[in-house]
């Protein structure tokens, strides 16, 4: 069994926003393979099937820097060790649109993944990091909540097809060889 986070802000004042791009992917995600998402308290979730693994989608609803709550929850409640989980989310450091696949690993400052060591208690779980590109003028925490440009749009949607693309892959084949896919375009 796979567990998917896709982390985000919940409520519509975050909808579509760059810290948001983990959610985006998720629902690319669920539409591609024909899954639904339900709300529950602390998190939206989809459990299905994906290349026939037993996978569950989910978006925790608490807000960012706390988003190891839930994951550690359902994540002990499904019996899911953290090697069998992807977390997806933005990453300040990389260029628009570009993604990466890491196994493991530090949080690199994002407090969303850093919450989910904490509550995992390991480093042990696979990341598909999507680029936001910063700003110089806008510091960091109001740039991650800003909507992308218009002419960023196309590079996000490309990146939102890849990740999915490499949530199928790292399921079906293995992080090394998704890693070795992913991590060079």
């Amino acid at each position: 069994m796979w567990l998917i986070a896709g982390l985000g802000n919940p409520g519509a004042r975050y909808a579509r926003t760059r810290h948001n791009i983990g959610f985006l992917v998720l629902e690319e995600l669920a539409d591609k393979n024909s899954l639904e998402f339900t709300d529950r308290t602390e998190f939206r979730i989809s459990k299905g099937s994906i290349e026939n693994k037993d996978v569950i989608l989910m978006e925790p609803l608490s807000f960012m820097n706390r988003s190891g709550t839930p994951v550690n929850k359902l994540a002990g409640k499904n019996g899911v060790s953290p090697d069998c989980i992807i977390v997806v989310h933005d990453d300040l450091d990389m260029e628009t649109g570009k993604l990466k696949i890491r196994k493991k690993g530090s949080s690199g400052g994002h407090r969303g993944v850093e919450s989910i060591m904490q509550n995992l208690g390991s480093d042990d779980f696979v990341r598909i990091k999507i680029g936001i590109g910063r700003s110089e003028f806008i510091p960091a925490e109001q740039y991650v909540l800003s909507k992308f440009r218009k002419e960023e749009i196309p590079l996000i949607k490309e990146a939102i097809k890849k990740a999915v693309e490499a949530v199928h892959s790292i399921i079906t084949e293995g992080v090394e060889k998704a890693m070795n896919r992913y991590n060079r375009t």
